[in-house]
Order: C-alpha cells, then structure tokens, then sequence
C-alpha cells in the first residue's frame, strides 16, 4: 500500500540530517496529542502497511531511504539515529493516552532507544529531541507518583516477582531519573572539539550544551523521589566535567542553583545554600513570581538559621506575600530568647507546622535555631544581672550561670502552666512544700505493661534546664564563636574577654551572621564559576622511563 505522507516526512528526516538542524528535526518529531493533519495521516498509514506485529517492513523503509552516515561514508554512523525513527514510529502507531501507565513505558522505550543515537554522530541533531522527551517523561512519572491507584497494579507486579528484595524497587520517577542520568553523563562527558568545552565565542559546544537542561529534570525528579544521593552525583559530575555556569542561559542557571541550594540546605550546610540561592533568586525574571517564590522560601530559611532575619521591605517582595505570618514569629522568639514560644511554633502540632513541613524545612529550623535562642537567653541574662566588669581593676565582664538558670527555669514552668497565681515570682524557684501530698499513680486496669516498665511515669513535657545543661550550652556557644570568653566551671561563670575598648555586649555576644561569614569561604561545590578541568590533571608516572632512553 502506498504510503505518501510517511515518504515525505522521511525524506524531510534525511534532509535534517545531512544539514545537521536538531532544532528542526525537534519541530517534526512530535510526540504528544493532539496530532496534526498530516500526522493523523501518516499514523494512519503506519497502522495500515506497517502493523505492530509486522516491524522489519518498517525498520527496513527506514534503513533505505535515510542516510547511513554522514558525507557518503566519510563521516560519522546514523545507524543508531535510524534505529531510534524506527521506535518513534512504532511509538506514535501504538500509544493510548488513556493508558498513561502503558504510555510512561512506551515512551521511557523511546528514550532508551535515543542514548545509543546521543553517543554517536548524530548526538547533536537528537539532542533537542531527547531533552524534549525527558521534559515529558518527568511531568508523566510525577503525575503517575501522585496516582498511587494507577500504579497499584505495577507495584503488586514488581513486589511479585522482587520477592524479599522488593522493598529496595525503584518507583516509576526514579526509575525514569535513572534513565535520563545516562543521556545527561553523555553530554557531561562530550570530548570533541575544544578541551575547555568553549568555542571561540564563548559557547559551550558539542553535546554539553545539554548538561543543564539534563541535569535539571533529573533533579527535579530525584527531589520528588527525596533521592539526595543520586543528586549528590549529579552535582559531583558537573563540578568536574561541566563548562562554567554564566556560559548557560538564566533559566538554566537559576534551576540549576535553586536545587544546587536545596541539596545543601538538606545537608545542613546553610551558607552554601544561601549563597546559591541568593543568585537564583537575583537572576530570576521579576515577573517568573512562582519560581522566585521556591527561591524565597528556602533563602529565608537557610539564612535564619545563620542568624540573618528577613527585613521588613523583603516580606514586601511580591514573591514573598504572607511569608511574614511563617517566618517573624519564628524571628521574634529567637531575638527575645523565648524557648518556649519557639518550641510552640515548631511543635508538630502548631497550626504553621504543615506548611514548614510541606516546605521541609521545620526540622531544620527546629533542630539549629535553638542554639541561637540559647545565645539571645544569655544575652539578655546579661544587660538584666551580668557583672559589667571593671577597665581599672582589671575585672572581666562576667555572667553568673545561676542567674542564667533561674531566667530559663521560669520561661520553661510558664510553658508548662506552672507560673505563680501572686504577683511575686520568686515563689518559682522555691522548693516544693514538705507537706504536699504525692501524687497518686493511675491504675493501668487494661493494657500490656511491660515489666520494666511498671511504675515509670509518662513523660510530661521537656524537662526543666539543669547547671549541666546551661553550663554545656554556654560552652557550645563559646566552640562556635557565638561568645567571646571563656566559662570557669569552678565558679559557674562565663568571663567576657577582650572588652577592655569595646561594649561588653558588643565583645562577648558578637553578631552569628558575620561570625559565620568570616569562617567561611565562597567556593560551592557543584557550581562551576570558572573551568576547573584545567587544573588538578593527575599524570601517573608510574610506567614513565629516564629521558633519552
């Protein structure tokens, strides 16, 4: 049967590839519904002369009207790119977008069949196709991942035939991650034209302007799958093997720092982040206000934990809107050094906590701002009863650790409900009456106790401060240079030194932000700011032989 509109297209294919334009051969393999015209056309005669279960008819009209290879056998082999046409018609002949499970595999298939094709002389003509058709399957695996009545039937089939290893299955978003991982190491890897990856105008050249198109949508996959180890390896293989990161377009280079930031806020390393996500958000288009608001989010978060709070005028930011009802009365708390409002905003049961969790980053604030509100306590313990100290006799500013303890003893009893009915608050630090009555343990008439365990009582809530908990936070805070002195576990006192010129205050409570600063270098690993591969080549000698011989 005569096929018209499939020998036009292939011959408009074969012209494509000897004039090398992927950006065109892009615009004519299409892949989604609805289809055009002519492309409803063409699959109908696909489904006619070359039916499913009949595929040498096709791969073989495929091999004899393309080209073989490039400038008449001179160049390099289209073998792979035929092999891969021949797929995307059987692809377009046979998918159901009503099936979508069946559709993510046909077009995963598809995408496998490409890397072959990506390997060889018509890497670059493919390119803009593959990175296309990844942009794809990693909406399509996103959407599956969210329909787990879709998938159900796929688990069961994998925990089937895993066994007792189907509990280390991939599921159907890092799986599709994986595969793409394997085109981005292709382009990462590219070794044709010049060494440093640049053409003479500044250009990345060959297969490696797609590394961050690449690099991107695996990312975004391995962070909806919460894979950071398979980031890590992306992030590992562009610090050695990419071109710098200013040769790419914004876009690119604003994705690329916005999950280049989230990785390093994941692994607690919060000055990174922020600077990453610093020039991600200043790069981002003004009016890109959904991707500036990600962006805002976590340079929020990462620089809070530093120490730096978000002024006024940023929660003005239309990228910030009602971020300031989330974050300053996290703000507000560690600045007065209440511990026990900042426990309450971060307790799993406040009514903020969902959106932190949602975000991923309630641990993170939980877990690292604590020490700052310790040092915020102190302080303040400080200006109330500290010991100014005194320049003529020598006498260092110091802070009485006791002092510090009764302060923080009465934020925890008032968290707890336990504060005085009189207005005198001494009654706080009294000791309990010698007459008051023990409380009578509840008698547990159902449920198994365990035989250790009888007798033990609930817990009640966090247990209150004691000299060894005060004394080994002031020493933390002194290790991390968030206080300049010394403490005398002796006298139970922490010495301010230094301050024979300068504020007390101002010497031993220096500012977290620039303390941090200071500690710390600008180098990000995984962002390449200038050609790295240039440097650090390692020679082996170990085979080398004397000159002359």
């Amino acid at each position: 049967m005569a096929t018209p509109t499939l020998d036009k297209f292939l011959a408009e294919i074969g012209r494509l590839m000897r004039e090398k334009d992927g950006a065109q051969m892009q615009n004519y393999l299409l892949y989604e519904p609805p289809w055009p015209p002519l492309y409803e056309q063409m699959i109908s005669e696909l489904r006619q002369t070359y039916p499913e279960f009949n595929k040498a008819p096709l791969e073989q009209k495929c091999t004899e009207t393309l080209p073989a290879d490039e400038d008449d056998g001179q160049g390099p082999s289209f073998s792979a790119f035929i092999t891969f046409l021949h797929k995307y018609f059987a692809f377009i002949r046979d998918v159901d977008v009503g099936q979508l499970v069946e559709t993510h595999d046909k077009l995963k298939s598809l995408l496998g069949s490409s890397s072959q094709a990506l390997s060889q002389g018509s890497g670059l003509i493919i390119l803009p196709t593959v990175i296309s058709i990844s942009r794809v399957l990693a909406r399509l695996a996103i959407g599956l991942d969210k329909r787990p009545d879709l998938v159900a039937n796929l688990t069961r089939r994998e925990a089937t035939i895993g066994g007792d290893e189907a509990g280390d299955r991939i599921t159907l978003a890092e799986g599709s991650a994986n595969l793409i991982r394997e085109n981005f190491k292709k382009c990462a890897s590219e070794r044709s034209g010049n060494p440093s990856g640049v053409d003479n105008a500044g250009r990345p050249e060959g297969r490696r302007i797609g590394i961050y198109l690449m690099a991107n949508v695996c990312l975004k996959l391995f962070f909806h799958c919460r894979k950071l180890r398979s980031a890590e390896q992306i992030f590992a293989i562009i610090y050695q093997q990419s071109p710098p990161l200013h040769l790419y377009p914004a876009a690119q280079r604003v994705t690329f720092l916005y999950y280049l930031g989230r990785y390093h806020f994941a692994n607690n390393h919060f000055f990174r982040a922020q600077l990453t996500l610093q020039v991600a958000y200043n790069q981002c288009h003004q009016k890109a206000l959904k991707q500036r608001r990600l962006i805002i989010i976590y340079l929020i978060a990462a620089n809070l934990i530093l120490g730096r709070f978000p002024s006024q005028s940023l929660y003005q930011h239309a990228a910030a809107q009602g971020l300031a009802s989330y974050f300053q009365p996290i703000c507000r708390a560690i600045t007065k050094g209440d511990i026990v409002s900042f426990r309450n905003l971060t307790d799993i049961n406040n009514k903020s906590s969902a959106w932190f969790l949602h975000w991923r980053i309630l641990l993170h604030i939980s877990n690292r701002c604590e020490v700052l509100i310790w040092r915020s306590l102190a302080r303040r313990t400080f200006l109330i009863a500290g010991n100014q100290g005194d320049t003529v006799s020598k006498r260092a500013p110091t802070l009485d650790l006791q002092d510090l303890l009764i302060l923080a003893t009465f934020l925890e009893k008032r968290g707890l409900g336990n504060e005085p009915k009189s207005a005198d608050t001494n009654s706080l630090f009294l000791p309990t009456p010698a007459n008051t009555p023990p409380v009578e343990e509840e008698h547990l008439s159902d449920g198994y106790v365990d035989p250790d365990l009888v007798g033990c009582e609930e817990p009640s809530g966090p247990d209150l401060p004691t000299m060894e908990t005060v004394e080994a936070m002031i020493a933390s805070l002194v290790a991390q240079d968030f206080l300049h002195g010394f403490v005398s576990h002796g006298q139970k006192r922490f010495a301010i030194t230094g301050a024979k010129t300068a504020s007390p205050v101002q010497v031993g409570f220096p500012n977290v932000w620039r303390t941090i600063s200071a500690k710390t270098d600008d180098e990000v690993p995984g962002w390449v700011i200038k050609d790295r591969r240039a440097r650090g080549t390692v020679i082996h000698m170990s085979g080398a032989r004397a000159a002359g011989s």
